[in-house]
């Protein structure tokens, strides 16, 4: 089992070395997404080292807790997370997008250890992580399901049909988790098809719904033992976080959603990442 008792100080730092990650992944890569990446680190972080049963040296451990990403477009941050628990060298982290690589676009279940599901298309996770919730329940078995899902995709009819199954069925084992960053590609989220009250609406859905500073690990964490804590309904935490996070030139702006930093672009991004590291230690990382 990966949980271990990691300081608040040491998660914001391994927060921080992913967003390095993810921006070196970028540039190299020459394609991919940034904003959403950048905004997750905190979130993925707070999973993987912190509340999540999973055992890289046995990616296929029955009993291990699975994560679903929906939003598969920022899989950036879920291979560099993966790749710093030690699911696979962290040199491969340089590979993403290249012919023949492991690390594709969107996540390919069958290709990487650690991925529990191939991802593109907005909308479905919810689904995919309601059925595999299902079937932990069926089986009597302990483990949980965490599905990330974007606010965009809120805007996919199929993400309301699966909140009605996971209510009906009171999958208290499967928690979602939404990056409430308020842009979507072609723009702010209120602006192309707006999505308050979002916390009323799955609660009407029959939903336990939590509302979390999405850059806080130690109140991500808090949130999801909350969610083990209810025994008869699923649970949402709203994660209100900024897109671009770390990268001030990137932060809320919605351009950023889909396109990679360029040379000069990334070595600023990093200076800055970088210098945010003696922050940390000192305490003050804002």
């Amino acid at each position: 089992m990966f949980k271990q008792n990691y300081t608040e100080k040491q998660l914001k730092k391994i927060a921080n070395s992913v967003r390095q990650d993810i921006v070196k992944m970028l540039v190299k890569a020459g394609s991919g997404h940034s904003a959403g990446p950048l905004g997750m680190a905190d979130v993925f972080t707070a999973l993987y080292f912190a509340v999540m049963r999973h055992d890289p040296k046995k990616p296929n451990w029955k009993d291990r807790d699975r994560l679903v990403l929906s939003c598969g477009h920022i899989a950036p941050v879920l291979y560099a997370v993966l790749s710093r628990c030690g699911y696979f060298p962290r040199k491969e982290l340089w590979t993403l997008r290249k012919l023949g690589t492991r690390l594709q676009g969107h996540p390919h279940n069958l290709a990487l250890p650690g991925v529990e599901n191939s991802s593109g298309p907005l909308g479905q996770g919810l689904s995919q992580a309601a059925g595999m919730a299902l079937a932990a329940l069926m089986d009597g078995a302990s483990w949980r399901v965490y599905c990330v899902m974007s606010d965009g995709e809120q805007q996919e009819g199929q993400i309301w049909e699966a909140a009605m199954f996971a209510a009906k069925n009171r999958l208290y084992n499967l928690t979602a988790l939404m990056d409430r960053n308020n842009i979507q590609i072609d723009g702010f989220t209120e602006d192309v098809m707006p999505l308050e009250p979002l916390r009323d609406k799955y609660e009407a859905f029959g939903w336990h719904v939590l509302e979390v500073d999405g850059h806080n690990i130690e109140a991500i964490i808090d949130a999801c033992h909350e969610a083990e804590a209810i025994y008869e309904k699923p649970t949402l935490i709203i994660c209100h976080t900024i897109p671009g996070k770390g990268v001030h030139f990137m932060e809320r702006d919605f351009n950023w959603h889909g396109k990679p930093p360029k040379k000069e672009e990334a070595k600023h991004a990093l200076r800055h990442l970088r210098s945010m590291e003696g922050r940390i230690v000192c305490g003050d990382s804002e």
